[in-house]
């Protein structure tokens, strides 16, 4: 762990110009469209804007509004504007085609409503996320990664064409695409022109991979950035105990900066050398946490960003 929680943010740097900061329902304690620990969307979008910031993303559909005028006027009450939409997508499953696609243009006209050109997939989980249960093998088969990079590509095109959505890839604990030879394998399998990278920071710390190498030699595949922190003594844990991602944010595995890994301060320094315009969107992983506890983690964690450069709110080109 590189410092104790609660330590002085770094004095404040030059900004990364071509980095866009935003935040996401996540790091408010929400996971489900509905769900009894969850604080409602209104009290998200107050304290979204009162801690400053100006992005979000739509998280788990249904949780937001999802008919387009009101979640506008949500919206605009509260100077915010959406960096993306968010779904689960088992592109894996060539029988469960038609579904996936419907679920996804559902959430693809949301986003493109709003003005926002980036969806975020991510792979099913293979674990229950509530009790830790495996659904499926680990490991995906031959036939398994060719389905999926097909599919990916497929995608990636329908909401090229049909909304000017970019779809972009988010690796994730406990899912098919997690370990640093896993995301290699789907860029290699896929199109550039029609599917990339969401780098989830803490994910990819969490599946045993480099941030820093992922960021140097896949420069042009990543189009949108999740910056988060994991603590590696319950990573340790996670390992030694065949945890589940679940039960690991429920141990606090999700640490605010500057604790945890990778560095944040390394991340940004790293981002804002790349000939790209990004989205870099916190996310805190605390389900389920009380009411009060996100709203001061929050703030500290917008500071500290900033502190790093990390305080951009230009939408990117």
């Amino acid at each position: 762990m590189t410092d104790a929680p609660g330590a002085p943010r770094p004095a404040a740097g030059p900004a990364a110009g071509n980095l866009c900061l935003g935040s996401a329902p996540c790091s408010w304690g929400v996971w489900f469209p509905e769900e009894e620990h969850q604080v409602p969307y209104t009290r998200f979008l107050d304290e979204l804007a009162e801690t400053g910031y100006k992005w979000l993303e739509l998280g788990p559909y249904g949780y937001l509004p999802t008919d387009p005028q009101r979640l506008a006027g949500e919206l605009a009450e509260r100077g915010l504007q959406v960096s993306g939409g968010t779904i689960f997508g088992a592109l894996h499953r060539p029988a469960e085609w038609d579904e996936t696609l419907a679920n996804v243009r559902r959430v693809a006209e949301l986003t493109a409503a709003t003005g926002a050109h980036h969806l975020v997939l991510i792979p099913p989980l293979y674990r229950d996320e509530k009790t830790g249960d495996f659904t499926e093998p680990p490991e995906l088969t031959a036939a398994q990664w060719t389905a999926l990079g097909k599919a990916a590509d497929d995608l990636g095109k329908i909401l090229l064409d049909d909304y000017d959505v970019r779809l972009v890839v988010h690796p994730h604990a406990d899912s098919h695409i997690q370990t640093q030879p896993e995301i290699e394998r789907f860029l290699n399998a896929t199109d550039s022109r029609y599917a990339n990278l969401c780098l989830d920071t803490g994910h990819v710390a969490y599946g045993g991979g480099d941030n820093l190498d992922l960021i140097r030699r896949y420069a042009e595949r990543i189009g949108y950035v999740h910056i988060k922190q994991m603590d590696p003594v319950i990573i340790e844990q996670v390992r030694a105990e065949n945890l589940s991602f679940s039960e690991a944010v429920s141990r606090g595995v999700a640490v605010e900066p500057p604790a945890g890994v990778p560095d944040p301060g390394d991340i940004v320094a790293a981002l804002s050398g790349l000939d790209a315009e990004l989205f870099v969107v916190v996310e805190q992983d605390l389900w389920p946490c009380e009411p009060e506890v996100p709203l001061p983690i929050a703030v500290r964690t917008r500071d500290y960003l900033a502190g790093v450069g990390l305080s951009g709110t230009r939408r990117p080109r």
